[in-house]
């Protein structure tokens, strides 16, 4: 450690640099002094161990592979310990596995040798909350990594703690709902949030899968920066690349000037890619090139320009399957897919309809300038609840809305006023059944539990007293209600299975014996 490293500096962010070979963590300490930063070195595992325990650091730099252990080993440490600095690491080229492994590990960001030192000067500011030499709005650690520094960081720590407006529970109050599920969404938020780890929202339309991208970049030191959401479903195909990388001027027919694309745009801050699944293969090579090296090359420009974005995705469609049928890039996918938040649809947090309502309510009567949002009676409710909602909160809001502008003002919105009338009526009614004998009688109890068959099977079962192939009559039900899961969980045969109380083999040996294709034009169910 040179004298140098020692002395105070005037950033005042004290980093630690960790590599076994002598020559790099010189070049490591040197570029980073010329940004104003204070380092401090180590050779080993054991010897980073020591430093950290001697004092607290903004940020810890180490490479994947060490003499006496791994970068993940002091990562984990970091974890259990509760430190609150950063980490960045540091791998062989190509070794994305490890990469994974470390962002997964809690690392907030990588870097792949050789090392570009002006992407490893973009990445410690990025870490450090810094644009440059200025600081980024927002940019500090966490108030809970704040609270958790050793005593000679605590100064350093108040300085940089963010104001309480733009600590994590506020950017994640627009997220409603008290249930499990969505507790679990929250608490993953807050913890991607501290690092670069790429994330993939899984959830179906309508559920609010851009609301828990907002949240995690709300809830970083990003939330200063651009937040650009890009819905990738709707831009046509000629465009993608000018609107995802720009362009310069007379680079095509129409180019009268330089532009910048979403990339730029969200240069500092978070790119937010929704339907990441409706890319045509042709520019999903593209991103692949742009997020592997955190550069992007305008059109008509010959040289590429690097970009500190944190990318986030989203998606309604099953990713793994579209791999599996060829519709997406694989290297892609394990790029994108570090980590995956599933956002529940309604029908799993029934018991957060009453918080989802009263607050789609208070913004409509804001939005309308009602003086009080009006309020639902608890048959409303109960029939809201009874609703099957295949377009999740979206098509809640749009009911809302509907009933809200039809309801003349009321202050109290009963169940009548929801337009739902008929589907009450059939949902209150008692659930027949055919007896053998062919009289109606109240639903069994041991079925009660099963959704109803469709008009297919009805078809099956139809009005005779007694099926003349009991085998087939069964088979036909069994068929329908397997038909019917798989496509409302989109054939992921784990997800139908795991609804129906059935492992992802019992669902597959059920498939094939029933002959049940896989919905991607496959008839082979194993596929």
């Amino acid at each position: 450690m040179t004298d140098s490293a020692r002395s105070r500096s005037s950033s005042g962010r004290r980093l630690l640099v960790v590599d076994d070979e002598p020559d790099l963590r010189t070049l490591y300490e040197l570029t980073l002094l010329r940004e104003g930063y204070e380092i401090d070195t180590a050779g080993s595992l054991e010897e980073a161990l020591q430093r950290l325990a001697e004092a607290s650091f903004h940020a810890v730099i180490t490479d994947m592979r060490l003499p006496d252990g791994s970068g993940l080993d002091l990562l984990h440490r970091l974890e259990a310990d509760g430190r609150s600095e950063k980490a960045i690491v540091i791998t062989a080229y190509g070794s994305a596995e490890n990469a994974v492994e470390a962002l997964k590990a809690g690392a907030y960001d990588y870097l792949t040798k050789p090392v570009d030192l002006k992407q490893f000067r973009t990445v410690v500011a990025s870490a450090l909350g810094r644009s440059g030499m200025a600081p980024a709005p927002g940019a500090a650690w966490s108030a809970q990594a704040a609270e958790a520094a050793p005593a000679d960081g605590a100064a350093a720590a108040a300085r940089t703690r963010p104001p309480a407006a733009a600590r994590p529970p506020a950017a994640l109050a627009r997220i409603a709902g008290r249930s499990a599920a969505m507790e679990q969404v929250r608490a993953l938020v807050l913890k991607v949030a501290r690092s670069m780890a790429p994330v993939l929202v899984q959830g179906e339309s309508g559920t609010g899968k851009e609301l828990v991208a907002r949240a995690i970049h709300d809830s970083s030191s990003r939330s200063g920066q651009p937040f650009v959401a890009v819905n990738c479903g709707a831009i046509p195909e000629q465009l993608l690349e000018a609107e995802f990388f720009g362009y310069r001027k007379g680079a095509f027919t129409g180019a009268a000037e330089d532009r910048g694309g979403f990339f730029q745009a969200a240069h500092g801050g978070t790119l937010f890619l929704d339907e990441i699944g409706d890319l045509p293969l042709a520019m999903q090579s593209k991103l692949l090139r742009a997020v592997q090296e955190r550069a992007v090359r305008p059109i008509g420009a010959v040289t590429e320009q690097q970009v500190d974005v944190r990318l986030l995705s989203a998606t309604h469609k099953d990713l793994a399957a579209e791999v599996q049928a060829g519709r997406f890039r694989q290297d892609l996918y394990y790029r994108l897919n570090v980590i995956q938040i599933r956002v529940p649809p309604l029908r799993e947090r029934l018991e957060d309809l009453q918080d989802i309502t009263a607050r789609v309510l208070e913004r409509i009567a804001a939005d309308s300038g009602l003086p009080a949002p009006p309020a639902l009676t608890a048959r409303a409710l109960a029939q809201l609840a009874a609703h099957d909602f295949p377009g999740n909160v979206r098509e809640l809001e749009n009911l809302l809305h509907r009933v809200v502008a039809l309801c003349d003002g009321g202050a109290v919105l009963d169940a009548d006023d929801l337009g739902l009338n008929a589907f009450a009526d059939t949902a209150a009614a008692e659930p027949v059944f055919a007896t053998p004998g062919g009289a109606a009688g109240r639903e069994d109890p041991r079925t009660a539990s099963v959704p109803r068959a469709s008009a297919a099977a009805a078809a099956v079962r139809g009005p005779e007293a007694l099926p003349s192939d009991l085998e087939a009559y069964l088979d036909a039900i069994e068929r329908d209600i397997l038909e019917r899961a798989l496509e409302r969980h989109r054939y992921n045969r784990t997800a139908a299975g795991a609804s129906l109380g059935l492992s992802l083999r019992q669902i597959r040996y059920r498939m094939a014996r029933l002959q049940i294709g896989t919905g991607d034009g496959s008839d082979d169910p194993r596929a």
